[in-house]
Order: C-alpha cells, then sequence, then structure tokens
C-alpha cells in the first residue's frame, strides 16, 4: 500500500530529545503572541491562558474566522494592535462591535491577513490553531520571520514537514507542540541523553465509538460521530477521533517532530485520557505524562517554554480519585484509518499531504451529509492510491499547496460517483 522508494531525510524538529537552554533571557516584559484561529477552541483556550496571567502573556495581533461578535469580545479584552478577519464584508460589522475603542485594531482579510498576523512584529511566538492545511503559509511566514511556533495545527508538519522542518531549521525557530500527545513526548524527552529513545507510544481515547460493535457503524449519524466522550473539539477533529485518522495523523507527525521510525511509533487505547503518551527508553524504561483531559496544559507549556507557567487554580491529577488506568490495542477493523496512515507516512514526500487534505475533505463531505461514516476512510484510502502515479518525495511548498487542493477535488469529485472508490 503507497510503496515508494525511501524518502530524503528530513531533520526532526527534536532528534529524539529535548535540551532546556542553559541560559534562559530574562523579560523585561510579557511575553508577545499572535493567534491564529482566535475563535476557535485552541485559540480561546490560548485566550484564557493569557487573560489568567496577563504577567506572563500579552496578545499583539488575532486572526479569526466568521465568529465577529466573539471576536469582538476578544478585541476588547486583549486590545491586539492587528486582527485579520475572513472578508472584507465582515468590516463593518466589527467596527460597529467595537466601537469606542480608544485605540482600536488595524483590520485586514483573508489570507493576506493571516499571513500579517503571523508575522507581526511585535510578536514572540505564534498559537497557530487553524484546522487544516490553511495553516501551512501563516505559520511558514511566521518562521521565515523568527517567530518561535507553538503548534496546534497538525497538518503544517504532515502535509508540510519536508518543508516545514528544514524552513525552521534555518530560521532558528522552535517548533514546539501544542497538542496533549506530542507535549507529553516532548516533556517527557527532557534531559533525555542522545540516543536514549527507543520507542514513542501514543494514546488514544478510541473516540464516539470504541464501544460500539464494528457492525453497529453502518448505522452513524453526524450527530453521533461530533460527540466525544472525553474532550470538548470541533466537529472535524471529533470525527477523525472517532475513526482514529487523528491518531494516524499522529503518527506522522510524531515521526517528524520526534525522528522516531514509522516501526517504533506505536497506538494504544486508553479511555480514560489520563497518560497522554508515552516513550520508551533505550534501556527499555517507560517515561508517561499524566494529567486529566485538558487542552489548556500542553498550549501552557509551549506558550511558557522554555519555562513553566504557574497554574495554582487548575485541577491537580487525583490518582486515588481516578481509580484504575486500562488499554487495549485498537482494532484495525473498526479502525481502518491506522493502517492508511502508516502506509502514507512510510511513502513519504506529497503522500501525507495527500492522505491529511483527502481526510479533511472526506471528513467535511461526511459532515455535509453527503457521503456516509463508513465511506471516510475508503475515499481517502484511494486517493492516496491514485496519488502514487505523481507522488514527489521531496516537495516544495508550491507541491504541497498543489497536492493539498488536488487532493481534495480528487475527493469531491469521486462522491459524485461512488464506484470510483469500489
Amino acid at each position: 500500500m503507497f510503496a515508494s522508494d525511501a524518502a530524503p531525510v528530513v531533520p526532526p524538529a527534536w532528534p529524539g530529545r529535548v535540551i532546556i537552554p542553559d541560559v534562559v533571557e530574562k523579560r523585561s516584559g510579557p511575553k508577545k503572541f499572535s493567534v491564529l484561529g482566535s475563535t476557535g477552541s485552541i485559540g480561546t483556550q490560548t485566550l484564557k491562558i493569557v487573560a489568567e496571567q496577563p504577567d506572563r502573556f500579552q496578545v499583539v495581533a488575532l486572526a479569526a474566522g466568521g465568529n465577529i461578535e466573539l471576536l469582538a469580545e476578544q478585541i476588547k479584552a486583549f486590545k491586539p494592535k492587528l486582527v485579520s478577519i475572513r472578508e472584507p464584508s465582515q468590516e463593518e460589522q466589527l467596527k460597529d462591535a467595537i466601537k469606542g475603542m480608544d485605540q482600536p485594531p488595524e483590520i485586514l482579510f483573508g489570507k493576506e491577513g493571516i499571513v500579517e498576523v503571523a508575522r507581526h512584529s511585535e510578536a514572540d511566538s505564534v498559537v497557530t490553531g487553524i484546522v487544516g492545511c490553511a495553516g501551512l503559509l501563516p505559520t511558514c511566514a511566521a518562521i521565515e520571520a523568527g517567530k518561535d511556533i507553538c503548534l496546534a495545527n497538525k497538518e503544517t508538519l504532515i502535509a508540510g514537514g519536508p518543508y516545514v522542518l528544514p524552513l525552521a531549521r534555518k530560521h532558528g525557530v522552535h517548533i514546539l507542540p501544542a497538542d496533549s500527545e506530542h507535549s507529553a513526548i516532548f516533556q517527557c524527552l527532557h534531559g533525555l541523553p542522545e540516543g536514549g529513545m527507543r520507542r514513542i507510544i501514543l494514546t488514544a481515547s478510541g473516540g464516539a465509538f470504541r464501544d460500539w460493535p464494528v457492525e453497529k457503524l453502518k448505522e452513524v449519524k453526524v450527530a453521533d460521530a461530533i460527540t466525544h466522550p472525553n474532550w470538548s473539539m470541533g466537529p472535524k477533529i471529533t470525527v477523525d477521533s472517532s475513526t482514529l485518522m487523528n491518531k494516524g495523523l499522529e503518527v506522522i507527525e510524531a515521526h517528524y517532530l520526534f525522528g522516531a521510525s514509522y516501526d517504533n511509533i506505536d497506538i494504544v487505547i486508553h479511555p480514560q485520557s489520563i497518560i497522554h503518551s508515552m516513550i520508551e527508553t533505550a534501556d527499555s524504561s517507560v517515561l508517561a505524562q499524566l494529567g486529566y483531559p485538558c487542552m489548556e496544559l500542553p498550549i501552557a507549556v509551549t506558550m511558557a517554554w522554555p519555562e513553566r507557567a504557574e497554574c495554582p487554580d487548575w485541577p491537580r491529577l487525583d490518582l486515588a480519585k481516578v481509580g484504575s488506568l486500562t488499554f487495549k490495542a485498537p482494532d484495525t477493523k473498526k479502525y481502518p484509518a491506522m493502517p492508511v496512515a502508516y502506509a502514507a507516512g512510510r511513502a513519504g514526500g506529497t503522500m501525507t499531504c495527500v492522505l491529511s487534505a483527502a481526510n479533511e475533505k472526506a471528513v467535511e463531505l461526511f459532515l455535509d451529509g453527503r457521503i456516509g461514516y463508513l465511506e471516510i476512510v475508503p475515499f481517502v484510502e484511494k486517493c492516496c492510491d491514485v496519488h502514487q502515479q505523481e507522488l514527489v518525495m521531496a516537495p516544495t511548498l508550491a507541491d504541497i499547496i498543489h497536492y493539498d487542493g488536488w487532493a481534495r477535488d480528487w475527493v469531491k469529485n469521486a462522491a459524485r460517483s461512488p464506484a470510483a472508490v469500489a
């Protein structure tokens, strides 16, 4: 499945270890951030952290989608100097909503506006909370401007890893993982000696249908798939969690972030979501990061790094109250996305971009009621299979953008003629 020649070696962001700088720069004021996707789940949690610790963190620029009412509240609360919105037609609504501010922000629009937010001159770091490949261009702009990346956008590395990682190395930029699993690995790697990591173990909740028999999946409705048992997330990522595609994508991201081979990245179902992921060291010790399910913690880790943010009011883990932690191997019949993602990762090059984009489009079609739940993975797999004929092993940014669009178009057109995936 999706076999290719050996992919060019891409230097990982953190090659099996995390070294804390000997000297941590002391700031005269708060660390400053741009936030991409400020009205989404990652963005709102990021701003909650800023509100709780205004002496440590400050927002200078925000990029949002269509939720103008919430964006206006954020502008009033955090007083950014620049904001970007999706459409110029939304400008008057936003201006009316923030009327009376002494120093209203500059307002920009569309892709160009997001890029300007990402590379704002005063930002030290950028939180990338935009879903999908839409986050790739502004992330690259931020890297080129020397901003550290608090990475909550999986697709930046899954689609763009072969391009983004060399770019980050060139500009001396840190890629700091803000999702719970990769943050857990990142934290476990602190202080590990060179060559000390043997294996990565990603934990998965199992998603909405972890307790459903495989035979019942043909009955899945959209409302079923967007209800997660442990986490509060957006509909796309919640569907990905139910198919386990999210974990397959995280396998690819872990490969790019930490340099582990695909043979040394495992997935285990852990319904309680208390252990967020683990590493096995060369001597067979296993190190884990634990905590209650809460996206704010991994976000705060990236924002404060290389320091630790003081969060005294956050819930503290009580293992006696948790009682027990359980684990089981994932069933590939229930979760066929998992082997598809591994195959795409091993193929390398533009295949992972196509996997991500095809999945995003297929999930969109499912959420719109245009394909069934059990059609999501077959559409993705067939799209990747077709792409083998055009696979680019060392893609440019233009190649990545091209094949992202190609995959979305392929899935959209195939959905009009289901026989295409037979």
